[in-house]
């Protein structure tokens, strides 16, 4: 097996995918606290990791946002964004990553749906002064499992290691969500060392 260090200035003079997707991070202040978030209407995942001077991110909290299928749309949106708030209020992260929307042509509507509990998470960071930044999936599964297909045994498999967990992460929306919070700690890592 052949490795190879890490050199910064062949990065940074490659315009390579790792460097153009860390840059986009360049204006957002170093976050300490990362709180992830996969959206949903049923379920939203949330996580927050610590960025620690040296090694690797800490756990700090985890669980999932509910709320209930029979309720009125508006009535869910507000649950969701009262969760998000009071979370956002307790732990003060210094900044909210959500997922983005991606869309199949099989299911279009499933995007549209997941836009409004997303647009209530933006809203709720955006009140809060709380700096907000998305990754796809894909960029996620590639980053935290090396594969942008990676299925949700395999994040929450991910997930367990990276953090040292004694048990995977349950339900996958709150693997998901820890995923989303290292991918960004990884990308600022990435930032950190381009400069």
């Amino acid at each position: 097996m052949k490795t190879q260090s890490f050199d910064p200035e062949l990065l940074k003079n490659s315009g390579g995918s790792v460097a153009r997707r860390a840059k986009r991070l360049e204006n957002l202040p170093a976050a300490r606290l990362i709180l992830g978030v996969d959206p949903g209407l049923h379920r939203t995942g949330y996580g927050l990791v610590e960025v620690q001077k040296k090694g690797a991110p800490l756990f700090v909290e985890a669980g999932f946002l509910t709320a209930k299928a029979k309720d009125p749309m508006p009535l869910r949106l507000q649950n969701l964004f009262d969760g998000l708030c009071e979370i956002i209020k307790e732990y003060q992260p210094d900044i909210v990553v959500i997922e983005d929307l991606f869309s199949t042509y099989q299911h279009p509507r499933s995007a549209l749906l997941m836009a409004h509990a997303r647009g209530v998470f933006l809203l709720a960071a955006q009140q809060s002064n709380v700096p907000v930044h998305s990754f796809l999936p894909n960029e996620v599964k590639q980053v935290i499992a090396g594969n942008g297909h990676a299925t949700k045994t395999e994040m929450q498999a991910a997930v367990k290691a990276r953090l040292k967990l004694a048990a995977a992460p349950e339900p996958p929306d709150v693997a998901d969500a820890l995923a989303i919070a290292l991918c960004f700690a990884a990308r600022q890592e990435t930032v950190a060392k381009l400069k």
